[in-house]
Formats: C-alpha cells, sequence, structure tokens
C-alpha cells in the first residue's frame, strides 16, 4: 500500500511539474525566487552584518554608481550592492516566517471552523470577521509600537493581522470536501474527526494553501517594508529600513536616485516573483483556471 501511495505522489508531482513549466511567468518567477534565496543564503559567506554600520563606510559620501561601487554609496559611503544583499536576509526573513504563522493560523481556524459545526464554528468565524475587518496594516504598526519593532515583533503583527482572509479560503474548502460522499461514508465507517481532517480534508486543502502561501510572502514582504520606512521597525538591514534611511538623510535632495531606487526595485522584484509563482500555482492546481487557459 505504501508502495502504490508513493508512486501515486510521483505520477501527481510529474504531472504538476509538466503542467507549471508551461508557464512562462511562473518559470521566470521562480528562477528570480532561487537566485534571491540562494543570494541571502550565501551572503555570510562573503561580506558581514558590518556594512550596516555607519563606521564602515570607506568610500565616498553619496556616489553615484560606477565601477567601484556599482550600486552607489549612501550618505555615509557604505556600499548600497552590498547593504542591499545583506538586507534581503532579514526582508526574506520576516517575509517567510510572517506567511508561515499567518498560514498557520488561518488553516487551523479555517479547517476548525469548517470541520466543527454549531457554535464552534459561529464563534470562529465571528472572530475572523472581526480581525478582517481592522486594516490591518495599521493594526500591525500598532503592534509593533508597542512591543518595540524587533524582527520577531514584526513577524508576529503581520502573522497575527494578515491570517483572516486564508481562515475563510480554507473554511470555504474545507466545507467542499466535507460535502463529498465519501465523508459520509468514513464517518459511516467510524472515522474520527483526526482521521477526516488529517486523511481527506489537509490534502484536499493543501494545494490551494501553496498558491495561498506564495502570495502571502510577497504581502509580508510589502508590509514589512511599509512598517519599516513607517519607523516601526528597529532592524537596520532590512530593504524597508533603507529606504527609511534614504528619506531621513534627503537622498532625493542630494540627488542620490540609486539610494531610493535600488532598494524599491529589491522589493518590487522579489515581490512580483512571487506573485507569478502563485498565480501559475492557482492555474495549474485549480482545475477550473486550466480548464480556461
Amino acid at each position: 500500500m505504501t508502495s502504490v501511495t508513493a508512486a501515486r505522489r510521483r505520477l501527481a508531482l510529474t504531472r504538476f511539474w509538466a503542467e507549471f513549466r508551461h508557464h512562462r511567468a511562473g518559470m521566470i518567477g521562480t528562477v528570480v525566487l532561487v537566485a534571491a534565496v540562494l543570494l541571502a543564503l550565501v551572503a555570510p559567506l562573503f561580506i558581514s552584518e558590518d556594512v550596516t554600520s555607519v563606521i564602515s563606510g570607506v568610500g565616498k559620501k553619496w556616489a553615484p554608481p560606477s565601477l567601484d561601487q556599482p550600486f552607489g554609496t549612501d550618505e555615509s559611503g557604505r556600499s548600497i550592492l552590498l547593504m542591499v544583499w545583506w538586507g534581503s536576509r532579514t526582508s526574506l526573513l520576516i517575509g517567510f516566517l510572517a506567511a508561515l504563522l499567518s498560514i498557520v493560523i488561518g488553516l487551523v481556524i479555517g479547517v476548525a471552523a469548517g470541520h466543527f459545526r454549531g457554535w464552534l464554528s459561529g464563534v470562529l468565524m465571528r472572530v475572523t470577521d472581526w480581525f478582517l475587518v481592522l486594516p490591518s496594516l495599521v493594526t500591525a504598526l500598532v503592534l509593533a509600537a508597542v512591543l518595540g519593532g524587533s524582527t520577531f515583533t514584526i513577524i508576529m503583527a503581520i502573522g497575527i493581522t494578515t491570517w483572516p482572509s486564508t481562515a475563510r479560503l480554507i473554511r470555504a474548502q474545507t466545507l467542499s470536501v466535507e460535502a463529498r460522499p465519501y465523508i459520509e461514508r468514513s464517518k459511516a465507517l467510524g472515522a474520527g474527526h483526526w482521521h477526516i481532517t488529517t486523511r481527506h480534508v489537509l490534502p484536499n486543502v493543501a494545494p490551494l494553501l501553496l498558491a495561498s502561501t506564495t502570495l502571502e510572502v510577497a504581502s509580508a514582504i510589502v508590509t514589512e517594508s511599509t512598517l519599516a520606512f513607517l519607523g516601526a521597525s528597529s532592524n537596520k538591514t532590512s530593504w524597508g529600513s533603507m529606504l527609511r534611511g534614504s528619506y531621513d538623510f534627503g537622498a532625493a535632495n542630494e540627488g542620490a536616485w540609486w539610494y531610493i531606487l535600488i532598494p524599491g526595485l529589491a522589493i518590487l522584484i522579489v515581490v512580483m516573483a512571487f506573485t507569478l509563482v502563485g498565480r501559475a500555482l492557482e492555474a495549474v492546481l485549480n482545475p477550473r483556471l486550466r480548464r480556461a487557459s
């Protein structure tokens, strides 16, 4: 039975890859994301966190892009290239972990609200609706200001405020799965809540969850950058913090367009890559979208 299951999974993965690789935009996004993650992982092998310190600036202040400094320098003579490279570690880390926290909370509440009926489902959905009507950015900004702007706090603030949409999506899929006849047969044969949710519900919501996760990471990176630009983050190594620094030290008045453009482009490229991968996953994993295309 195990070999049959493994064979089915390999066949499913083969079919998935065959479908996914035909989406050119999704493949481009995947290549960009793999490159970004690899660069972030190998950054400590070539540079150190000292590149973000003002005493590390050895170049000319506000130097434009050149052969020596491909991305120019900032107000302290620090290399924008090295700062963006090192900052990718913080931005991607916060993006992944905040999205993971949001997905886990949304998954648990969504499955519970869809599987258990009655007062428990009603309470969970009312809590979800309450969080849903709150402006997530403002709520995250308040949480970060009250609890401090550390990396852990920013991750918690983003994750806690962005899970409701995932919860409602997972609940709708759970209701759809549990309306199928084989669920009734499983219950008639004595299957419990754990068996139904882990063996039937979770495998059916996993594809939807995978596509949602990529979009949540993109949203988390944008939110972190916004919080950092607004001064709610104490991180000095993220792309949002660099944009905040360019504003504080008047990069626009100095004509240092590279100090504003380069971190902004880094955010734009990575977020766009996540979005392209997420849309491609939706098209592959959603039969309706696949037939439409």
